[in-house]
């Protein structure tokens, strides 16, 4: 039973991936780039590594996706296409 939720998640997290790289929006980016660490997070919750799993979601999608939103805020931004 556990191998159809870890491929559910694999599945969504490549999608959650290919967003992040392919976003021309830096908060559309960092925003994929925060589900990924989540989704990572329950991936190794559904493998068995809690402590892991908890740690990735305090870390990376957590206290990240602040930092990120905050520095995307507080820089300017220009177009140069």
């Amino acid at each position: 039973m556990h191998w159809e939720l870890e491929v559910t998640l694999f599945i969504f997290l490549v999608a959650a991936a290919l967003l992040a790289l392919e976003s021309r929006n830096l908060l559309t980016a960092v925003v994929s780039l925060t589900v990924f660490s989540f989704l990572s997070a329950l991936l190794y919750v559904a493998m068995g590594a809690v402590d892991v799993g908890f740690t990735e979601a305090v870390v990376g999608g957590g206290v990240s996706g602040v930092l990120f939103v905050v520095t995307i805020f507080k820089t300017t931004r220009t177009c140069r296409d």
